[in-house]
């Protein structure tokens, strides 16, 4: 059975640092599969903010994270990582990881992703 789950959310000031974490179960990030980070802030519709291949480590980046967020894995953890940078209030969300396995063809939009973990909370505010 697969099951991912979030950790690390939390309360930072604008441009800090923040590393979320994606742990997976029931399949390994070597396989031919996909991790998406989304997120959801308060009144908006969930978003995309990056994706990672496993067979390929191919990343995705939505334009609001390039360059500030990086997508990485471990696979001895089998763990995939958000690390952020230099944050923005407008970054303040709850954050999902969603895994699919084999990689979607449109691994950009959420509905292709059948697992989901539930959310950890990131607040960007002085």
């Amino acid at each position: 059975q697969v099951q991912v789950g979030e950790s690390g959310g939390g309360l930072v000031q604008p441009g800090g640092s923040l590393r979320l974490s994606c742990e997976v179960s029931g399949f390994t990030l070597d396989d031919d599969g996909a991790i998406g980070w989304f997120r959801q802030g308060p009144g908006q519709e969930r978003e995309v903010v990056g994706c990672i291949s496993f067979a390929e480590i191919m990343t995705y980046y939505a334009d609001s994270a390039k360059g500030r967020f990086t997508i990485f894995k471990d696979n001895t953890k089998n763990t995939v990582y958000l690390q952020m940078t230099r944050l923005k209030y407008e970054d303040t969300a709850v954050y999902y990881c969603a895994s699919e396995d084999p990689q979607p063809t449109a691994w950009r939009h959420e509905a292709e992703y059948t697992f989901w973990g539930q959310g950890t909370q990131v607040t960007v505010s002085s």
